[in-house]
C-alpha cells in the first residue's frame, strides 16, 4: 500500500497510474516520458508492506533456540526489515547503500506492529532497539540463492509489558516478515532495451540488473525502479511484505542475573584463576 498523509494528518492514496492497456515498447515510451512525475510520485508518498510477496524457496525457517522459559518476560529478536538486491511487487530494486544515509542520521527509528504508529502498537524503540545495515549471504538468511545482500536489522529488546501481542507472537516463533516504512529519496528508471531512446535507463539496467538475486520473478518485465537511497521511518512486523526475504533470524530470552548470581560468577572466575 502506498500512503501520504496531508498536513491535517489525514491518509491520502496518491498512486502515479500507469495505464493497463501499454504493453512492450508503448509502456516502455510511456515510462520514460513520465519518468520525472513517476519518480516525484514515489518519493512523495510513504511506501509500506502489501499483500502480494516475490519469494524464493526458503532453505529452512530456523529461529536460535527452540525453548523458551515460560516465564520469561523479555527477548531478543534480530528481525530483518529489509533486504537488498531483490526485485519487490512494486517493481523497485534496492540498491546497497540505500539505508547508510538515513541509519546513521536518524536515531528515532521505530519497531510497529503492522506499520501502526500508536503508543499500543510500538514493539521496540530507543534504547531497546539497535539499527544497523549488515552484509549477509542469501544462504545465511535461509534462501537457496547465491551472492549477497545489505540486511536493514533490528535487534530488538521485546518486553512483554510493551507489547503484550507481539511478544507473544515472537516468543511463539509465528513472525516471519517484516517490512520498512520509509520514503524514497533518490531512485532512476532501469530498461533492458538496446533502443537509441532508453540509452541512459539501458545504463542503468546494465549496472544493476546483475545483482538481482531473483530474476526469475521478473519473468519477462523489461524495467525496474533502481532505489539508491531511502529513509527509514519505521520497521514492522506484518503478515506479509512486499519483499519477503524479511526473516526473524534469531530468538533468545533476555536472562538478567540476580545480584546474588553474578557473586558467585565473579568468585568462580577468582577461583579459577
Amino acid at each position: 500500500m502506498l500512503r501520504q498523509e496531508d498536513l491535517n494528518g489525514n491518509t491520502q492514496i496518491k498512486v502515479m497510474n500507469i495505464p493497463d492497456n501499454l504493453k512492450g515498447n508503448d509502456l516502455l515510451k510511456f515510462l520514460v516520458e513520465n519518468k520525472e512525475d513517476i519518480m516525484y510520485a514515489k518519493k512523495s508518498i510513504v511506501k509500506e508492506a502489501d499483500s502480494i510477496m516475490v519469494s524464493s524457496t526458503p532453505l529452512s525457517k530456523s529461529i536460535a533456540n527452540k525453548s523458551f522459559d515460560k516465564d520469561a518476560t523479555e527477548i531478543k529478536v534480530r528481525a530483518i526489515i529489509n533486504t537488498t538486491n531483490v526485485i519487490d511487487s512494486h517493481k523497485d530494486v534496492h540498491i546497497n547503500g540505500i539505508w547508510n544515509k538515513s541509519v546513521s542520521e536518524n536515531n528515532n527509528i521505530k519497531f510497529l506492529q503492522e506499520h501502526q504508529m500508536r503508543f499500543d502498537k510500538v514493539i521496540a524503540d530507543k534504547t531497546d532497539l539497535s539499527v544497523s545495515v549488515k552484509s549477509m549471504s542469501w544462504k545465511s538468511l535461509g534462501f537457496d540463492m547465491s551472492g549477497n545482500t545489505e540486511a536493514l536489522t533490528f535487534d530488538a529488546n521485546i518486553k512483554e509489558s510493551r507489547n503484550k501481542f507481539m511478544f507473544d507472537s515472537y516468543k511463539n516463533k509465528d513472525v516471519d516478515n517484516h517490512s520498512v516504512g520509509m520514503r524514497y529519496m533518490k531512485l532512476d528508471l532501469a530498461i533492458n532495451s538496446d533502443d537509441e531512446d532508453f540509452q541512459e535507463e539501458k545504463a542503468v539496467w546494465d549496472k544493476h540488473y546483475p545483482s538481482i538475486a531473483n530474476k526469475e520473478e521478473m519473468g519477462k518485465q523489461k524495467y525496474f525502479w533502481a532505489v539508491t537511497e531511502a529513509k527509514v521511518i519505521e520497521g514492522s512486523a506484518v503478515v506479509l511484505g512486499s519483499n519477503s526475504f524479511t526473516p526473524t533470524l534469531s530468538n533468545k530470552e533476555e536472562t538478567k542475573l540476580t545480584q546474588k548470581e553474578i557473586k558467585i560468577n565473579a568468585i568462580r572466575k577468582w577461583l579459577a584463576e
